[in-house]
């Protein structure tokens, strides 16, 4: 067995079902998160924020929230206090991302028409709701009042772990010299691993030739040796 696949196994990991054909990997950087959502509709409250670096799996989350309860998802620049007047008759649930860069008196709208109809709201953002900067205080209140969870950014071995699934689900069968040297290279977030698997099965069925080195190294954009 090889170290890739005994590391998975060691990060007993299990995966979940996601937006398209993905899989959400559970690790203990996003565990907690994951027992949140997997915890609704018996939240203590009406909303929870999940908060963490880029790459790290909010989107990810959010959307797996969001196919459950059925939520209507938005950006920040979406929300709008003439969106939420329009919407709170089509939904009981809503997720808005990156929610501290949204316009204040209709985030505030939200929080309290979602509580009034005991529907569920989850918002994310790079940093716990509770420091982020408003100038409305009731809004910093309901911040600093709902639950927020964080969620790691992937270390080495769940990178590791997530590329090989990720290739094990395309019946892929990649050299661990080949694992080793992207994840030197490649940028820690989920989404670049997916880019980087569907793009080199992609080259590799093209090109009718192996995922090697020199593959991988072309699609990073390095200059070939």
């Amino acid at each position: 067995m090889s170290l890739a696949h005994q590391r998975q196994l060691t990060l007993d990991l299990g995966h979940r079902p996601a937006f398209g054909r993905e899989d959400f990997l559970v690790a203990p950087g996003n565990r907690d998160a994951v027992e949140w959502i997997d915890r609704w509709p018996a939240w203590p409250g009406h909303a929870l924020a999940l908060f963490g670096p880029a790459g790290c799996g909010k989107s990810h989350l959010s959307q797996v929230f969001a196919l459950r309860s059925r939520a209507v998802a938005l950006a920040a620049p979406d929300l709008t206090p003439d969106f939420v007047g329009a919407s709170l008759a089509l939904a009981s649930a809503f997720v808005v991302e990156e929610a501290n860069l949204a316009d204040e008196r209709a985030l505030f709208h939200l929080f309290n028409a979602v509580r009034e109809s005991k529907g569920s709201l989850l918002i994310t953002g790079r940093e716990p709701p509770a420091r982020w900067s408003t100038d409305l205080p009731d809004l910093r209140s309901r911040l600093a009042s709902i639950p927020a969870v964080g969620i790691d950014p992937p270390d080495d071995a769940m990178m590791e772990a997530v590329l090989v699934k990720l290739l094990t689900d395309r019946q892929l069968v990649v050299a661990p010299d080949v694992i080793a040297y992207a994840l030197r290279r490649m940028d820690r977030s989920f989404a670049a691993a997916r880019h980087l698997v569907a793009t080199a099965d992609k080259e590799s069925l093209t090109g009718k030739r192996p995922i090697t080195i020199p593959l991988i190294k072309a699609i990073i954009g390095e200059e070939s040796a």
